[in-house]
């Protein structure tokens, strides 16, 4: 064996300096001229476009001429027609009573504030609690020999 017949096992890899059309480097096979390569070159990305175009739900939602203070809120109504057709003379009017009769309902668990107005007659006497009233509706309560409490 001589010196001038020796092969390498690894022989050395030629590394490219410019990489215009091959393995990775700089432009990594994808050239390098264009829009890209000019000066001024500013793209917008697709993607901020599309959430521009995205309707945008602002205000106190669906229905903004809503007031601050929620629906919730509000006290729910009954009338005097209808505590005459679901209560019998002597029996307690309360919140409660009108939700288990089916009167009303919760909403979300919670019992609501109940205002009973003067809409309709009277001719039981009822013990009303737990309710406001209006004037109409208890000067109906109390003619026809109810109590309010």
């Amino acid at each position: 064996m001589q010196i001038n017949s020796i092969k390498r096992q690894h022989p050395n890899k030629k590394r490219m300096i410019v990489a215009r059309g091959g393995k990775r480097g700089k432009t990594s096979g994808r050239g390098g001229k264009g829009q890209t390569a000019r000066a001024g070159n500013k793209r917008r990305p697709e993607w901020r476009d599309i959430i521009k175009k995205l309707p945008k739900l602002r205000g106190r939602g669906k229905n903004s001429n809503k007031t601050v203070k929620t629906a919730a809120e509000k006290p729910l109504v009954v009338n005097l027609a209808v505590l005459e057709e679901n209560f019998k003379a002597g029996e307690a009017v309360t919140p409660a009573v009108l939700i288990e009769k089916g009167i009303l309902s919760t909403h979300s668990g919670r019992v609501l504030r109940v205002k009973i107005l003067g809409s309709g007659e009277i001719s039981k006497a009822l013990k009303v609690s737990g309710c406001t009233l209006s004037a109409s509706a208890k000067a109906a309560i109390e003619k026809s020999g109810g109590s309010i409490a």
